[in-house]
């Protein structure tokens, strides 16, 4: 479970930066006084155009950000009293691999493995699974770095998984990924919830958020425009379709 109360960060603008955005404020507020929650076994979508926030929410509940005001709490923990307790429990996965292009992918899963202290039985077992599901067995023994940027993903969600995390994070996962790929990140999405997870992805791509996604969280300029569930949304939508209805929101 996730629970972000009163979330804000706020970044310090240089007087370059400044002069830049033809702004005086000394600092820029990314996240806005944000609270939500997401549930065990449902999939939670954050929803919003570029610079809206997201990845900076999703890095605060990572804790590779440090939040400016507000507390979050995953699988009970909270991330600024117990932050090394909150990464043993999440998985993050983001567009961005940056793996070890020297190794193999058989070699990076065991590192990561090691760092999750994963049996070694239960390693093999959900290794093997993952391949399965991600058909990477063909390449788990050549560098990285003579990998396609789809095949580099696939190695990243296995390195995401290889610890059975209780939450998982995905920040735009699919993002200019082939069809195939991406097809296999919305499978293990599914998966996560088929298995009790608590699951919060992120996307600008309304498709992926209507084939996915229980609850639904929309935001704009640092702020949720919108919080409930994806049956409320289109219960109560204004317009014709889904993608019209999200640019009403963040508009009105």
């Amino acid at each position: 479970m996730i629970v972000v109360q009163n979330l804000s960060k706020s970044f310090p603008l240089s007087k370059g930066q400044r002069k830049e955005l033809n702004i005086e404020a000394k600092s820029i507020t990314a996240v806005d006084k944000v609270s939500f929650s997401c549930q065990p076994g449902r999939i939670c979508s954050l929803l919003g155009p570029n610079g809206a926030g997201k990845t900076t929410t999703l890095r605060m509940i990572s804790t590779i950000l440090e939040p400016s005001e507000g507390n979050i709490e995953v699988a009970g923990h909270s991330i600024a009293d117990e932050p090394s307790k909150v990464r043993e429990k999440i998985g993050f996965l983001t567009g961005s691999t940056g793996l070890y292009t020297r190794l193999t992918p058989n070699e990076l899963i065991r590192y990561f493995g090691d760092l999750y202290r994963v049996p070694h039985k239960i390693f093999n077992e959900r290794k093997n699974a993952l391949y399965d599901l991600l058909d990477m067995h063909d390449f788990s023994k050549k560098r990285i770095g003579q990998l396609s940027t789809g095949m580099r993903q696939k190695v990243s969600i296995v390195r995401t998984m290889i610890h059975d995390p209780e939450v998982v994070i995905f920040d735009e996962p699919t993002s200019g990924l082939d069809v195939i790929t991406a097809e296999s990140i919305i499978s293990l999405i599914r998966q996560c919830k088929q298995d009790g997870k608590t699951v919060i992805f992120s996307s600008h791509i309304m498709s992926e958020v209507d084939l996915l996604c229980d609850d639904l969280l929309i935001m704009h300029q640092g702020q949720l425009k919108f919080k409930d569930t994806m049956d409320n949304f289109r219960q109560q939508m204004q317009t014709t379709n889904l993608t019209e209805e999200f640019i009403r929101i963040i508009k009105a």
